[in-house]
């Protein structure tokens, strides 16, 4: 019995290393993001986001953010351009921002 545990043990433990390893392993092959990479980008996201929220003048709901390999894209709407380039200034200046594609509209 004790050996059928461990064989069982030793081919899960294979199992789940070798679909890690192919899960990554393709995304690096396909010219996308490595594992590491896509965490740093969703914390980024995550810290724009937030820093939305804290502030009064941009309106979190109405703008989007996505991140790629360190790159931020905004879209969405603003009520002024004002509103617009406070966004675009928060995402700046967020630690591993590398650079912002702003595509925000205004719509007063």
């Amino acid at each position: 019995m004790k050996a059928s545990n461990t064989s069982r043990a030793l081919i899960v433990a294979i199992a789940l290393s070798s679909g890690v390893l192919a899960v990554t392993g393709c995304s690096v092959a396909r010219n996308q993001q490595s594992v590491g990479s896509y965490m740093d980008d969703s914390g980024i996201t995550t810290a724009v986001k937030a820093k939305f929220a804290e502030d009064k003048t941009v309106a979190a709901t109405s703008i989007s953010v996505e991140t790629m390999k360190g790159v931020v894209q905004l879209s969405g709407f603003a009520k002024s351009q004002a509103e617009k380039d406070r966004a675009e200034s928060i995402t700046r200046n967020t630690k591993g921002v590398m650079g912002v594609r702003n595509s925000i509209v205004v719509r007063p």
